[in-house]
């Protein structure tokens, strides 16, 4: 089969496609040829081995020269080709999405709990945005305890975390407010933001609002910025972010520590969710793009061919919501 793989650490440069084994399915999982798949930061993230701290904590995933996973890609949708001895959920013709190392590839093999079942009303290109940042989004809403009538700030509103997180906030009943350049305002405010912070021309942190729940994506200010503006008894919300080479040694990762070693000592309430496949939470999240409640952002789409392009984009272009590879 054809895959997207990489055998140094580097930029998008070292990925190249090449014809690789095709998977065979374990006991528990489910072999899926691919029609999808979508490119998260996460790729950036482990294509580089940034930020350089990460190849100590993840030894899973992380591996001295390059990532443990040859084929990158994370996020997929296609159709189940066959499944293991163990495997009773599913069978073979079966549309699914779902969340899995090596997905930029014509197939991958996945294990049986981490798929959930595509509707016949959602393409495959919309399921395969949704795995990993729309789980993400609302696993750190939970995290927030957000709920109706609280204010939340999205740090980071425009990316592919961020558009849902905006919609799903909003769906709990939360006012939000959003943070992102001038050029994806309006974009924001379509998915249920009530007011768009240009972080170009204005600082969150000094226009004296403040909000219940912070959630940023972004990872790039400094803690006591972010104290300033969750309100007494708030959470504050931190997962991941950088910029590539940027901070290549701690990068976000070193906000995640001040926030858990100093947030109680700031009077801060700090929650570092770690997002994981959920087969039933993506469950949930696919239902409620079929009902229309959420909808997926895609800002471009690129064929397997061009998917080292595709996370380059994303490196580069500041992409709006997600995006896809067709395969």
């Amino acid at each position: 089969m054809k895959a997207l793989v990489q055998d140094v650490y580097g930029t998008s440069d070292v990925l190249r496609l090449e014809d690789v084994d095709r998977p065979e399915p374990a006991a528990d999982e489910v072999l899926v040829r691919v029609a999808a798949a979508s490119v998260n930061a996460a790729d950036w993230h482990i294509m580089r081995g940034e930020p350089k701290v990460a190849r100590f904590m993840d030894r899973k995933i992380f591996g001295r020269k390059a990532p443990r996973e040859r084929i990158r890609g994370r996020d997929f949708a296609g159709t189940v080709e066959a499944v293991g001895s163990g495997v009773t959920a599913w069978q073979v013709g079966d549309e699914v999405l779902g969340e899995h190392e090596g997905t930029l590839a014509e197939y991958v093999a996945v294990p049986q709990a981490c798929l959930a079942r595509k509707p016949a009303t959602v393409s495959f290109e919309d399921a395969a945005a949704l795995p990993l940042a729309a789980t993400t989004a609302d696993l750190l809403l939970t995290a927030g305890q957000v709920a109706s009538g609280h204010r939340v700030l999205v740090i980071g509103a425009s990316g592919g975390v961020g558009t849902f997180a905006v919609q799903l906030a909003s769906a709990r009943g939360a006012t939000v407010d959003g943070v992102c350049s001038a050029r994806n305002r309006d974009l924001v405010l379509s998915l249920g933001a009530a007011t768009v912070i240009d972080y170009r021309s204005e600082d969150f942190a000094r226009i004296g609002e403040k909000y219940d729940v912070v959630v940023d994506l972004v990872g790039n200010r400094r803690l006591r910025d972010l104290r300033r503006v969750v309100a007494p008894g708030g959470i504050l919300v931190l997962s991941g972010g950088g910029n590539p080479g940027e901070g290549t040694v701690l990068g976000p990762v070193g906000l995640m520590a001040r926030g858990g070693l100093f947030g109680r000592l700031l009077g801060l309430r700090v929650k570092i969710p770690m997002a994981k496949p959920d087969g039933e939470r993506l469950a949930d999240l696919v239902a409620m793009v079929e009902r229309k409640e959420v909808r997926v952002v895609i800002d471009r789409s690129y064929p397997l061919v061009d998917a080292a392009a595709a996370i380059r984009h994303l490196e580069v272009e500041h992409a709006r919501g997600k995006i896809v590879v067709t395969i």
